[in-house]
């Protein structure tokens, strides 16, 4: 129940603002920690980044724990809803789809300039100055493949395994990734522990998310035995050992080429995509969101239902 309040409140509330949101908060607890760390050599600052990482998703888990037994103690509706909200902190599908749904207005209005800004500035990290609108498109269809799992999918698999503490220690170390994970002067070895600590703790999840992205192509219309086809081709043409899954599964999914030149290109025999593809990827992800929850929801009402049975005596 409470993984579907969360996409429930999410869908119909959205993110609170920054001074309310825990991944905000979280945010600016790296920041304090980026600031102070060491910045010569290599051990140093990979220790530094380890041990912010490391601290930083405990605290999160001893949040979150400490948020779901107060709740625990009050009635089950209010219980739900309470851990209901945390776990919605950890997630977001409809900033995730209505960013991604500026970036498709502003291309269908000949807007590439806006577009560019927009798909920088909600979506991804790389330089979008230079690219044309079909690769606009491309990268905004990736970052919703993407960040389905990373920020839906991920924190929803580990709410399954180890509740609120387990899925806000994940959105931690994702956080930290986001924002220490880079090969730059200042951050190449401070982000390393999180990068690859990331990139462990999302290896499951990513490869469920193409898999919800193949059964999300066969309920929405769209083609699943391609995406099917393009996932087991394509996956391993990225550096990341997980943004290809998600990703070449989309586009298959929506028959469309995603290419960051020089780097990959996934369904290449397809051609590159329109801005409506980045509404047609939202929905896939919508579809593929909804579906873990009611299946989360399934097996909790299993749960229910087994331990009220009435036992049996000899």
């Amino acid at each position: 129940m409470i993984p579907f309040l969360a996409l429930l409140i999410d869908h119909l509330f959205g993110d609170p603002p920054n001074r309310f949101h825990p991944v905000a908060w979280m945010g600016r607890f790296l920041a304090w920690g980026m600031d102070r760390a060491p910045r010569e050599g290599r051990a140093r600052p990979f220790l530094a980044g380890a041990a912010l990482t490391l601290g930083g998703a405990l605290l999160s888990g001893l949040a979150g724990y400490a948020w779901a037994r107060a709740a625990q103690r009050l009635p089950r509706p209010l219980n739900w809803l309470l851990q209901a909200i945390a776990l919605k902190s950890a997630l977001s599908l409809r900033g995730l789809t209505d960013a991604a749904a500026e970036v498709e207005t502003a291309l269908e209005e000949d807007d590439l300039p806006q577009a560019r800004e927009r798909l920088a500035w909600h979506l991804v990290s790389r330089d979008a100055a230079r690219l044309d609108a079909s690769q606009v498109a491309a990268a905004a269809v990736e970052s919703v493949a993407e960040n389905a799992s990373d920020g839906v999918i991920a924190p929803l698999f580990y709410y399954a395994l180890g509740g609120l503490p387990a899925a806000l220690a994940y959105r931690f170390v994702n956080t930290a990734d986001a924002m220490l994970g880079y090969r730059d002067a200042q951050r190449e070895w401070l982000g390393k522990a999180p990068a690859r600590l990331d990139d462990a703790l999302n290896w499951i999840p990513a490869r469920i998310t193409a898999a919800l992205i193949v059964v999300a192509a066969w309920v929405a219309g769209e083609d699943a035995r391609s995406a099917r086809r393009t996932w087991r081709r394509d996956a391993r043409l990225t550096a990341s050992p997980n943004a290809g899954h998600p990703m070449s599964a989309m586009a298959g999914a929506l028959r469309v080429r995603l290419e960051k030149v020089g780097h990959y290109r996934l369904g290449a025999e397809y051609p590159p995509p329109h801005p409506t593809a980045i509404d047609r990827a939202s929905r896939l992800a919508r579809v593929a969101s909804w579906t873990v929850s009611f299946l989360l929801l399934f097996i909790a009402h299993g749960r229910f239902t087994r331990s009220n049975l009435p036992s049996k005596t000899s």
